[in-house]
Order: C-alpha cells, then sequence, then structure tokens
C-alpha cells in the first residue's frame, strides 16, 4: 500500500486543483491539437468534421474549406451565409507562394447617392434593401475550386446538404445569436418561415433543419454555382429585393466576377506577416505592428497598462488612415505599399504620447504613390485562410422566399459623402472588415489564422501576433488570452472619434493595470456595460505547420475545435 502512496497523493493533488491546467497558462483552455496528415480548424464541430471528412476522401485544403463554409452558412447562420462575401489567402504547395483572393461584392449599379438623398435617405440604414450588395461568397467557391480544387465540386456539398435535409443540433453559442436576431428580423420576410417554422426561434439542443437551403446548395452544386448568379436563384433574389424597394438589376449577379490579389505583408521582429489590400481593412494590422515594432513590448509584459496603452494608441492612428483611405481600388488610387511602410509608421509614431491618451488624431497625409473564419491545411503543404460574413451577424434582414439564406448589408459601410473615399457608386465595392491572414517565416508557409468580429479584426490580429512572437504564447494561448479593444475611432462612414473613443476589457485583467490606464487618460467601460459590447472580442481560429507537424488552435469563445488527421 505504502508504494502506492505517492501518487494517490499526487492525484488527490490533482484533484483538489481541478481547474487549473498541469500545463500552460492560467487562461489556456486545452492543449494545441497536433497531426501530420491534414488539420481544420473552425467555429463549429460540424464544419471541422465536414472539412477533415474531405481530406480523407482525398479532398485538398481549398476543397475542405469549401464543404466547410457551406456546413458554416448552414449551422451559424448568425455570422455567415451565402448571402455574403468571401476573402481567402491560399498557400500553394506546388507553387510555394500565396494567393489572395477577394470576393466582395459592389453596390447595385442603379444606386447613387443622388437618388437616395432624393428620397430621403441620408444615411445607410442597417437593414432592409438598401444596404444590400452583390454577394460574393458563391463565387469565391466556384473561383478557389477552379484553381486549386482536386476533387468534383458536387461532392463538396454532399455533407452541407445532408445536414440541411435531415437536420442538426443547433450549437449553445449560435442559440444565443439566434435569439438575439430574432428580435430584430422576426417580423422581417421570410424570416420566420426560414429560422422560426415552429413559431419560435429553436434553443440549444433542438434539432434544426433547412431544406430550403439544402435545395440551394444542390442548385449550386450541380450548375457550378452559375445558378446563384443567372439562373433561378439570382432571379428570385433580384425579384425579392426590387419588391422591397431595392435598385439590383440581373446583371448586377450575372456580371460579378471575384478578384484573384496579390497579399501584402510587413516584417514584424523576423516575421512577414501578410493580409489582403484594401477594400478590406488588413492593413491596419500591419500598421498597428509597424508602429508598436518600435518599442520593446516583450519587457512590457502581457496586459500591462504601459503595453494596452501603447497598443492603443497606435490602433487610434492606423484607424484614422482606416477611416479616410481604405476604401475600393478600383475607384481611388490607394497607396497601399506607402501605408505598410517602415518609413510612413517611423513618421505616425511621433503622434504617439507613451503617458497620455489621445483624444483626437488626423489621418495621415499621404504621399503620391457576427463573420467565421476557418483554416484548413492538407498532407501535400496547401494551407487555406478563409474569412466569410454577412456583416451584423445575419445580416441585412432580407431573406428571399425559399432559398433558406439571408443577404448581406455590407452597403451600410458606404458613406454618401461624395468626396470620400468610400462614397457610395454604383458598381462600387464598400469598405470592408472581413480580413484572413497568413504569417511566412524564411518564405515558409508559418501560421494561417484570422479572427473575426468587425472592427476588433485588425487589432484582434496584431494581438495575436504580438501574443506569438513578443510574449512566446503557443498558438492555444495566443488566442485563449484575455483581450482588449478600443472602440469609437473615426469609421469610413464618415463619423469621427469622440473625446478618444474608450477600451473595453474580458476579464483577466488586474484593477490596479486598468487604474493605470484611466490615469493616462483612457475611458475604460466593460462589456456588461452596454448589450452591444457583448461577444465583441472576435472568434479565433489558426493552424501552424512546425518542423511537418501541423499545430491546430480554437476559439475557446466560440462552438468548434481543431482537429487532425
Amino acid at each position: 500500500m505504502r508504494k502506492f502512496l505517492p501518487f494517490f497523493i499526487f492525484f488527490i493533488s490533482l484533484s483538489c486543483n481541478s481547474f487549473d491546467r498541469i500545463t500552460g497558462l492560467e487562461f489556456a483552455s486545452r492543449s494545441e491539437v497536433m497531426s501530420t496528415n491534414g488539420m481544420a480548424a473552425t467555429s463549429h464541430p460540424l464544419a471541422t468534421q465536414a472539412a477533415i471528412t474531405i481530406l480523407q476522401n482525398g479532398g485538398n485544403a481549398i476543397d475542405a474549406a469549401i464543404a466547410a463554409n457551406a456546413v458554416l452558412g448552414l449551422v451559424e447562420p448568425t455570422g455567415c451565409g451565402i448571402g455574403g462575401d468571401l476573402f481567402a489567402i491560399i498557400w500553394s504547395s506546388e507553387d510555394e507562394k500565396l494567393y489572395g483572393i477577394n470576393s466582395s461584392g459592389p453596390a447595385p449599379s442603379n444606386i447613387s447617392i443622388q437618388k437616395l438623398q432624393e428620397s430621403g435617405v441620408n444615411k445607410i440604414p442597417p437593414y432592409g434593401p438598401l444596404p444590400v450588395t452583390v454577394p460574393g461568397a458563391v463565387a469565391g467557391w466556384v473561383s478557389m475550386h477552379k484553381k486549386f480544387g482536386k476533387l468534383n465540386f458536387k461532392d463538396l456539398f454532399d455533407i452541407p446538404i445532408d445536414l440541411a435535409e435531415n437536420g442538426f443540433p443547433v450549437s449553445e453559442v449560435v442559440a444565443f445569436y439566434l435569439e438575439k436576431s430574432s428580435e430584430v428580423f422576426k417580423d422581417y420576410p421570410n424570416f420566420r418561415e426560414t429560422w422560426m417554422p415552429n413559431g419560435y426561434i429553436p434553443s440549444k439542443g433542438d434539432l434544426f433543419i433547412n431544406k430550403n437551403l439544402a435545395k440551394t446548395y444542390s442548385k449550386i452544386a450541380n450548375s457550378y454555382g452559375e445558378d446563384f448568379y443567372s439562373g433561378a436563384i439570382a432571379k428570385e433574389i433580384v425579384n425579392f429585393l426590387n419588391e422591397e424597394g431595392g435598385y439590383f438589376e440581373l446583371s448586377d449577379l450575372k456580371n460579378f466576377k471575384p478578384e484573384w490579389i496579390k497579399p501584402v505583408s510587413s516584417n514584424y521582429r523576423g516575421y512577414d506577416v501578410w493580409e489582403l489590400p484594401p477594400n478590406g481593412q488588413g492593413i491596419a494590422a500591419l500598421q498597428i505592428l509597424n508602429i508598436l515594432e518600435q518599442f520593446n513590448i516583450s519587457d512590457l509584459g502581457f496586459g500591462s497598462a504601459e503595453y494596452i496603452h501603447l497598443f492603443t494608441e497606435a490602433k487610434k492612428i492606423a484607424y484614422e488612415d482606416r477611416a479616410k483611405y481604405y476604401a475600393d481600388p478600383k475607384f481611388n488610387d490607394i497607396p497601399t505599399e506607402y501605408l505598410i511602410s517602415k518609413k510612413y509608421a517611423f513618421e505616425r509614431k511621433k503622434l504617439l504620447n507613451t503617458k497620455k491618451a489621445s483624444k483626437q488624431i488626423s489621418a495621415g497625409i499621404l504621399e503620391d504613390g457576427d463573420t467565421i473564419y476557418l483554416t484548413v491545411a492538407d498532407k501535400d503543404g496547401n494551407m487555406v485562410s478563409l474569412i466569410q460574413s454577412n456583416y451584423r451577424g445575419m445580416g441585412s434582414g432580407m431573406v428571399p422566399k425559399n432559398l433558406g439564406f439571408m443577404l448581406q448589408d455590407r452597403g451600410e459601410m458606404f458613406s454618401l459623402d461624395p468626396s470620400h473615399f468610400n462614397a457610395l457608386q454604383g458598381g462600387k465595392r464598400p469598405f470592408h472588415t472581413i480580413i484572413p491572414a497568413f504569417v511566412t517565416k524564411d518564405g515558409k508557409p508559418f501560421i494561417s489564422f484570422g479572427l473575426m468580429g468587425g472592427a476588433m479584426q485588425p487589432q484582434g490580429h496584431a494581438q495575436i501576433i504580438i501574443n506569438l512572437i513578443d510574449f512566446k504564447m503557443n498558438l492555444q494561448e495566443a488566442g485563449d488570452a484575455p483581450r482588449f479593444r478600443h472602440l469609437g475611432s473615426s469609421q469610413p462612414t464618415g463619423e469621427k472619434m469622440i473625446d478618444g473613443g474608450f477600451l473595453i476589457f474580458e476579464s483577466g485583467f488586474k484593477d490596479q493595470e486598468l487604474s493605470t490606464l484611466k490615469n493616462f487618460g483612457h475611458t475604460i467601460k466593460s462589456e456588461n456595460d452596454d448589450e452591444y459590447l457583448k461577444g465583441a472580442f472576435g472568434g479565433y481560429q489558426a493552424i501552424m505547420l512546425n518542423n511537418n507537424v501541423y499545430i491546430g488552435a480554437s476559439e475557446s469563445r466560440k462552438d468548434g475545435y481543431a482537429a487532425g488527421y
């Protein structure tokens, strides 16, 4: 008996401290996931399982990402769907290079600032037909598949169609957001028929069926996406929107094509961080990192008031440029390379007071010159960083009859000031918040990652990179670490920052540090101060390639997980 006593005492010790992990930082929720053949990390278990199934059936990372995205459009309609847009960064192992795709749709060709103002509209509303732009997700799937896909396109929809026809249990976080969404959309056309078929919104664990979306997915699969942009689906979308007061023509969908673009990067302490250029906001993360690289962040320590202050001030500086200059490059001359240059960051850093919060910052004078995220990697070394969204959670409230999905409301981001870079114009893409990210080291793939959540995304990308590089966290810890967020910066729609905005924090930051931040002049709020602030810190997924081993991490704030095989 005596020889078992040390183990017994050790076991009791573990039991008494059952809330502490054996290894890792105190806020880590789980271990990293590791595998050699493939990896997927998404915000829902069924989507992760779908991706792994596709990989095991001989598909590559691109095939698996498309299938997982289609599943998410069904099981997590509160954050994405085929009524929205898509961006992705893809590492091609064959070419040993990164590709970027921007599949964000433009405003309808017939809409204009003058028409809206003549009808009494002085600001684009968040809901209804006016903020709807051409949905780009399906075209993005098709374009990705044509360039890189391996399996038959139709086969990628077997799992999402089966789930839509036979049902799936609603997960906890999605149930919460469905309830919140129903408060807004329950009286909008076709919402009840789609998401409240029994007269109430499904709760956690309820079996949910969406046969209309199953039919829509079947048409997309069988037509290689053409039905969505020129067939019966397209006609229903256009007719429905115009009946509700929209400005669409069938040609707006028929003429839409995604754009393959070159990702842009900035080096942060030896690591190349890649984002997509505007009309998205990805380069804001690079601008933040370029400013912060000029400080010794690691010595300040995670969670310190000094670090949070520097980060917040760098964010304010970058977001003023974001508000003024980030827009559709087809309609504007945007000097992206200068915005993300070290030279420009050196000049902008001069605006940063290391001990005092700024209340107002101007954009630089330039020289000429709710969302889902998923990532998949395959046995051949291909990696996909994909983000897809409807904006404002479920979107515009516009649910075309018998199609099973809601259309996005990205057009709300347009400015009605004709002189603004992001001014509304027919055929123009709005400023976009969703951004995928990628990290390379010495020209080799290192991390595919993203963090969803509107204007939180560049802040989240920068925090993840700093957690990994400066604070030496592992991939899971970097996402589990408590986050902070600054709100109130100037916006691409024209609103200006008022009195410096304010900071909000997740639990886990010390009161002493928050008190110091107040002394620096920051306004502090809690996510409990306002219903709008709940869940404002985004959702993270990531895959790292290290010595031929994939390491996966998934957001503990969501329902999903990372899995490999």
